[in-house]
């Protein structure tokens, strides 16, 4: 529920250059009943403004967060000035900054002579203030224009939010453009795609008409091409496009007639505005142009150094070897002694080739080679991954702090900038990625962005998984361009070395599959059963795994696709009522037609720093209070208003691209006809791999046949590749 403070503005802890502001504000009033102590104290607030002057006075409307870095916080949602209206606060309000050259005691012969409705009588014609004894009418007119750029920033973000703007990106915009924000947008508000974070095409085209902007404009034009190029390289994969996809996207999005003719003009009108690159028949957004170069550029760099020394390292890899009781096997031995020599390394293989093994190995050696004190230690060696659960199972293994690539980088979502940067470099000094293949472009370039060039990293992944969800195919290019010391596991090495999943696994990924797969195996199954049956057959199935005692956390459905009877939404909804039934004993809440109750099993959909909540973890509702739902991700308890219930999602069931980085020991798998589009070699072998005790498949074989040998999968069109070639 959306409350209010009323407050004097006393300090500002940060802010940013696109109005984000942590600050403190003197409670003065309040209907919050959690905020009544607080009357007469200050107390922390966050949220985006367009000016704030100490010890002026604002009525903030939003809500109390709780946040798990900081505390307590009073979100603001939209603000407002309280100008003063009683003697006093008017003789302070014009002796502030505000208006330099104005004392207490012109302020208050101001007061005296025009009375407490001075400000309006101000704002409406400065010559009042004539009438003042010694007033001149340069600081007349001078105490008028301050007064009116006063109040302009709300008469702006008023105008923008009549328009359509929310009041969130209305102050984003007047940050950015302040008294040329209206001129932008009567003259192109296009602009504000490029310019301001969070503003996209949709969101300008939907109010064109109330700016008189023409469909054939040729500023709407150039900017859905834009639109309709980014759009197309996140459902490829790809950072480059060529000429007839872009024109079928193009004509499909746009209600007049356009020739390839016109696209191809427009297209070089972008080029000569720098928005895009045109190589030939390559199409390339400036953006991933930029990301590529500069990956490429640090990647040779780093990997162009010398190699390092170490002393008796063969000695210390069999010192390893006695300190965790195993054997390396000779390719283990290689990856761990070149991950520490090489300046950049590249270990890749399947499940059971023991990429964790050697991460705990090359964790162990870098601390006596290092001989960093533990705390040092923390700070120079850095172990990341993509997801919040990758993350975690990389700590576990290896007893040794771990963080998601966001978090270490200081991702402030408010702004989407990252702390460390360009500007202020990471300490870290050996960098170890685990699940490399789930990285985008832009990432991996913001991470190079942040770390020096000194730095010695080592990325692991499995060549054979999905690739990431944004544009970019980074193991891979990496890889293929064989510039980067590159080791890949053949040898399986799991302890059970009779598992069946890791044998499919391999079939799947060289496309042999036997028959074996139809036949019951210790850790493995294929229930078969028509499409009908496949729903009740899952749930039959969890619900054994639940009554033999294994966790709920431990025990996951996945598939491939949302919709349908046998999608992700139904599976949840079917689920639900099973493992977490209605009861008058637990409290519920709504988001449309889903139901949150507390119990559920949810998944979080985006990352969020502050709260060290990840894309891809899985945790559970401990409570529901009124519309609040706090989630409880392994002991770190998350609250969600409704505005963020689009955060998580019901988490019985997820895609095989949420899962990868994680593991189950339990994983059920439909297999469905109806999966068509999306049942291929690359997302069967993900989601199998993420099996580490029991596998089962239900449904139709014939179905899993044709996905693992459907190796249809485009390749994605990426420069990463060939630009680190030229450079050897």
């Amino acid at each position: 529920m959306e409350t209010y403070i009323k407050g004097t503005f006393k300090r500002k802890i940060y802010s940013s250059n696109d109005g984000y502001v942590v600050g403190l504000v003197k409670i003065n009033e309040t209907n919050d009943d959690d905020l009544t102590e607080y009357v007469g104290k200050q107390f922390t607030f966050t949220g985006l403004f367009a000016t704030l002057n100490i010890d002026e006075n604002y009525t903030f409307y939003g809500n109390v967060v709780d946040n798990a870095r900081y505390g307590f916080q009073y979100h603001v949602n939209r603000y407002e000035k309280l100008l003063p209206e009683d003697k006093d606060g008017l003789v302070i309000f014009l002796s502030s900054d505000i208006f330099p050259g104005v004392g207490e005691k012109t302020a208050k012969q101001i007061v005296d002579v025009l009375g407490n409705d001075c400000l309006n009588l101000i704002s409406n014609d400065y010559e009042c203030l004539l009438k003042v004894p010694k007033m001149t009418v340069k600081k007349a007119s001078d105490i008028h224009s301050k007064l009116l750029k006063y109040n302009e920033s709300f008469e702006v973000v008023v105008y923008l939010t009549n328009l359509g703007f929310s009041m969130k990106d209305s102050l984003k915009i007047y940050n950015h453009y302040l008294e040329d924000t209206i001129r932008v947008i009567k003259n192109n508000p296009y602009e504000l795609i490029d310019t301001v974070d969070g503003i996209n095409f949709l969101k300008i085209d939907e109010l064109r008409s109330k700016i008189g902007i023409d469909v054939n404009d040729e500023k709407r034009i150039l900017a859905l091409i834009l639109y309709v190029m980014k759009n197309l390289c996140f459902q490829t994969g790809d950072t480059y496009l060529n000429l007839d996809l872009i024109y079928n996207a193009v004509a499909s999005n746009y209600d007049e007639e356009i020739t390839k003719e016109n696209l191809t003009y427009y297209l070089i009108q972008l080029n000569s505005m720098g928005k895009i690159i045109i190589d030939s028949d390559k199409y390339i957004l400036i953006d991933y142009y930029k990301f590529e170069n500069y990956v490429a550029e640090q990647v040779y760099e780093i990997s162009s150094k010398e190699d390092a020394k170490v002393d008796d390292i063969e000695l210390k890899i069999d010192k390893l070897e006695s300190y965790f009781n195993i054997n390396y096997n000779e390719e283990q031995k290689r990856a761990i002694k070149q991950s520490l020599i090489k300046n950049f390394s590249i270990i890749t293989g399947g499940p059971g080739t023991g990429k964790t093994t050697i991460i705990k190995g090359i964790v162990q050696l870098y601390k006596i080679i290092s001989g960093y004190s533990y705390e040092k230690l923390e700070e120079k060696l850095v172990l990341l991954a993509p997801t919040g659960r990758a993350a975690k199972r990389m700590s576990e293994s290896c007893n040794f702090p771990a963080s998601t690539i966001h978090r270490y980088l200081r991702w402030n979502k408010e702004t989407n900038e990252f702390g460390y940067n360009s500007n202020n470099k990471a300490p870290c000094e050996f960098v170890i990625i685990d699940e490399t293949s789930m990285i985008d472009i832009e990432l991996l370039y913001n991470f190079f962005k942040a770390i020096k060039t000194n730095v010695k990293l080592v990325f692991i992944g499995d060549y054979n998984q999905l690739e990431s969800v944004g544009p970019g195919n980074i193991l891979k290019d990496l890889i293929d361009s064989q510039m980067i010391n590159t080791i890949f596991l053949k040898e399986i090495y799991r302890q059970d070395q009779n598992s069946y999943i890791t044998e499919l696994a391999y079939e799947i990924n060289y496309g042999e599959l036997t028959e074996s797969f139809l036949n019951k195996k210790d850790d493995y199954n294929f229930i078969g059963c028509d499409d009908e049956n496949i729903l009740k057959t899952t749930c039959i199935l969890a619900k054994k795994a639940i009554d033999k005692g294994y966790d709920i956390k431990n025990v996951q459905v996945l598939a491939p696709v949302y919709k349908g009877i046998n999608g992700i939404d139904n599976l949840n909804k079917t689920l639900q009522k099973i493992f977490n039934p209605k009861s008058d004993e637990k409290n519920e809440t709504y988001d449309g037609n889903v139901i949150y109750r507390e119990n559920d099993k949810v998944l979080q959909l985006e990352n969020m720093p502050d709260d060290n909540v990840f894309n891809g973890d899985i945790g559970f509702i401990e409570k529901i209070n009124g519309s609040e739902i706090t989630v409880n991700f392994d002991g770190n308890k998350v609250k969600y208003t409704p505005k963020e219930y689009k955060s998580i999602k019901h988490g019985y069931a997820i895609s095989i691209h949420k899962a990868q980085g994680s593991e189950f020991e339990i994983v059920l798998m439909p297999i469905t006809n109806a999966y068509k589009m999306m049942l291929y070699r690359k997302i069967i072998y993900t989601g199998i791999t993420r099996a580490k005790k029991s596998l089962m498949l239900i449904g139709n074989p014939k179905a899993f046949y044709q996905g693992v040998y459907n190796n249809g999968t485009k390749k994605r069109n990426t420069l990463l590749k060939d630009i680190l070639i030229n450079k050897i």
